[in-house]
Parts: C-alpha cells; sequence; structure tokens
C-alpha cells in the first residue's frame, strides 16, 4: 500500500466517521472550535494547508475523539503517516504554550492572594455593616411603637376628656330642663274663671301654643298688652311668644272645652279635667309664691268685703232717705 493510499485511508476514515455520526463540517467546527478549511485538508490529507505539524497530531486528535474514534489509537496507527512533532517547530510551541501558561497563571495566583489578604477586613466591615442596620431597624421600630403609645395615650385623653364634656352637658342639659320645667297650681276657681300659678319664672322666651279641636274665639295678654284676638277655627293652631320675665298672662276663651294650651311642653289643665267646661277667664302667673297668693287673696278677700260694705252703707241710706221723705209728707 502506498503512502498517498495511506494517507488518503486516514482522512477517509475520519470522514466516514463524521458522517456516521450524522454531523455535518459546520456540526463538527463548532463542537471542536476547529476552523472548518482546516477539517476539510484533515479529511484530504492536505496537511501542508494546517497552521503547523503541532497542529496536525492535535487537530487529528480531536477530530477523532468528537467522530467517536479513539484518537490516541489513531495517532499510533498512523504515527508514521502524520508529521512529526518533536521538532524545533514543536520545541518553540511548546516553550510559548508554557510562558503563557505561568504568565496567564501568576496573575491568577496575585489575585487569589490579594483576596485571601483582604478577606478577614471585608468580613469585619460586612458584620460592623449588618451591626449598624439592626441598631438603626431597632430604633426605627421603637420611635414608632413609642409614637404608636403617645397617640393612643392622647386619644385617651380626648375620649375622657369628651366623656366628661359629653357627661357635663347632658347633666347640664337634664338640669335646664328641669329647671325650665313649669309646674302649675290651680287656685281661686269658679265656674267662669281660674288662677293657675308657678313659682318658677319665665327665664327664656318660651312658645305658647293655643289649638282649637273646634271653632272657639280666643285672646291673649300678656302683662296688659294684647298679643291675640281672633276666632280659631277647627283643627287650627296659633303660638304667643311670650317673653323672658313675663309675669301675667290673661286667656279669654270663648269654647274652653275645646281649647287646648300648651307652655312649652307643659299642658295646661283649663277646665279641671272637664268640670268646668265654661271656663272663661284663665289668669296665669309666673314666679308667684304661696305668701304672694294669701297676700294677693286677703287682699281680693278685702276688696270684696269693702265694696259689699259700701253697697250695704248706701242701700241703708238710700232706705233712710225715703223713710224721711214719706214722714214729712204724711205730715
Amino acid at each position: 500500500m502506498s503512502e498517498n493510499e495511506e494517507r488518503v485511508n486516514v482522512g477517509k476514515k475520519l470522514r466516514e466517521a463524521r458522517e456516521k455520526k450524522g454531523l455535518t463540517l459546520d456540526d463538527l467546527q463548532q463542537a471542536t472550535k476547529i476552523q472548518k478549511r482546516y477539517l476539510i485538508a484533515i479529511e484530504d490529507e492536505k496537511f501542508d494547508e494546517l497552521p503547523g505539524d503541532f497542529y496536525v497530531r492535535a487537530f487529528v486528535k480531536q477530530y477523532a475523539d468528537t467522530v467517536g474514534l479513539d484518537g490516541n489509537t489513531l495517532l499510533k496507527d498512523y504515527d508514521d503517516d502524520l508529521p512529526q512533532t518533536k521538532t524545533a517547530e514543536y520545541s518553540n510551541h511548546l516553550a510559548q504554550a508554557v510562558e503563557t501558561r505561568t504568565g496567564n497563571r501568576q496573575p491568577t495566583v496575585d489575585r487569589v492572594d490579594r483576596a485571601r489578604r483582604y478577606l478577614p477586613t471585608v468580613i469585619i466591615a460586612v458584620v460592623v455593616v449588618i451591626i449598624l442596620g439592626a441598631i438603626w431597624a431597632t430604633a426605627i421600630v421603637r420611635n414608632r411603637q413609642d409614637a404608636a403609645t403617645k397617640i393612643d395615650s392622647s386619644s385617651v385623653s380626648v375620649s375622657g376628656e369628651s366623656s366628661k364634656k359629653s357627661s357635663y352637658s347632658s347633666s347640664s342639659s337634664k338640669s335646664s330642663s328641669k329647671a325650665a320645667k313649669l309646674e302649675f297650681t290651680a287656685a281661686n276657681r269658679t265656674t267662669s274663671s281660674v288662677t293657675l300659678s308657678t313659682t318658677s319664672g319665665l327665664t327664656k322666651d318660651t312658645d305658647m301654643t293655643i289649638k282649637a279641636s273646634g271653632q272657639a274665639w280666643t285672646s291673649v295678654t300678656v302683662d296688659g298688652t294684647s298679643k291675640l284676638s281672633k276666632t280659631l277655627t277647627a283643627n287650627s293652631t296659633s303660638t304667643v311668644s311670650l317673653p323672658k320675665g313675663a309675669q301675667t298672662v290673661v286667656l279669654t276663651l270663648g269654647n274652653a272645652s275645646a281649647t287646648t294650651v300648651k307652655i312649652g311642653d307643659q299642658t295646661l289643665d283649663l277646665t279641671d279635667s272637664g268640670k268646668y267646661a265654661n271656663t272663661r277667664t284663665v289668669t296665669i302667673k309666673f314666679g308667684a309664691t304661696t305668701t304672694a297668693s294669701s297676700s294677693a287673696s286677703s287682699t281680693s278677700t278685702s276688696a270684696a268685703s269693702s265694696s259689699v260694705a259700701t253697697t250695704m252703707n248706701s242701700t241703708s241710706t238710700t232706705a233712710t232717705t225715703n223713710t224721711s221723705t214719706q214722714s214729712s209728707s204724711t205730715r
């Protein structure tokens, strides 16, 4: 077998192995990182197109290993047919490779040593940062808790004060409403008139509401001043404002049984629950005392007695005069 046939057999063996694996030259180039033109030169056994004898054996071995052949065995089988690598060129390439590896390795070693040298400092710095971060976070949490506690305390305080104020206002309102409530006592009641008195005075302007369930003529006088004089129709209402400090209110009613009178929230009993349906005059006195009522009653009684006495005296005088006249005439 000639030298050319052996070389063709080497390239052919590699190409058949590649095709058997289903690989194209592009696939093989990507897998081995060997340029496609060098792969073609290997299959055609044009080893002089490769960069040098050193690369021939290296590329052939890598080609064989990639397509599933044993590269070392292939190199031994075709050792005589492949360029020898133990030449000056091989030595130069080897020296360059060793020098390059040494140069590349030295910076790596220096970087590792430098990293080891600074590693403790980096670790300490990281630990310090973590501790400071923890302290900062704790301070923020405490400040928020204190702020929340202050807000809660303020809310409780304000709520307590509001409750006290509300209670005080409620108590004041109740006291005011109790103070404003009027209780009337009937006195000097006759079939046609009645006097209603209360010890409480009007501490503010108060409405007096007059409502008629049937047609009723009504007039109202407050401390001698006429405030109302009209005929109310059925289911109609009139309101009279009683000024603060008013003392005497006189109502003249045409139909007492069909008339309802309210002062504030207090309803007046005009007819003593219907016993005196013909009540015409209702006198209302504010701030009246029992003594004052008694005095007024005594005064009224005295006045009535004086009037009766005067009338009786006049009658007696008239009778005497008539008697004397008659005697004179007889004579």
